[in-house]
């Protein structure tokens, strides 16, 4: 066994590793900085936490069978859903509206909090004397629901949809 040899490949590897490493962390890097689209990186950040916030990975708590997995807004793509929806089916002021009220959200420790002061801090919003918070809320917490209720994963899995119910049997046998 040629131990240099070895030592070179060891260290080609681990230079490799590394590498991929430092890329993955510059091209997450770049494309905060080069992000193209109707919100911000840091507006899609603030959805996806609201998102999250609001329907956490886990629930529902009652599973359909043992081998489904726990689900949430994050792992069925709500927070994407919410993204195209606000962006392209919404009016300009109510467009604004979000825009305005993630920027202040985005003033607050929001994205640093945990699940609990994320909930106080929309717990607050919900009870708001501001009407535009509370307006914010009531949307965001509902388009949040109707589209974690209207994904595969949801409606089959735990409601049982069917796209075509019920089934043909017929009266003859094929040969």
């Amino acid at each position: 066994m040629d131990r240099r040899k070895s030592l070179k490949i060891l260290g080609g590897v681990g230079v490799g590793i590394a590498g991929l490493a430092i890329a993955d962390w510059k091209w997450h890097f770049a494309d905060q900085l080069t992000h193209e689209g109707f919100f911000s990186w840091k507006e899609e950040e603030l959805i996806s936490a609201i998102a999250d916030t609001i329907i956490p990975k886990g629930l529902p708590a009652n599973t359909p069978s043992p081998d489904s997995k726990p689900i949430g807004a994050l792992s069925t793509g709500t927070d994407k859903f919410l993204i195209r929806l606000f962006e392209h089916c919404y009016e300009k002021e109510d467009q604004d509206l979000i825009k305005t009220q993630l920027k202040e959200l985005g003033k607050t420790n929001f994205l640093n909090s945990d699940q609990k002061g994320r909930e106080e801090i929309l717990v607050a919003m919900s009870n708001s004397e501001n009407k535009d918070e509370k307006k914010f809320f009531d949307l965001m917490k509902s388009q949040t629901i109707f589209g974690f209720t209207t994904v595969k994963e949801v409606m089959v899995d735990y409601y049982g949809y069917k796209v075509a119910p019920g089934k043909y049997e017929g009266c003859v046998t094929i040969a």
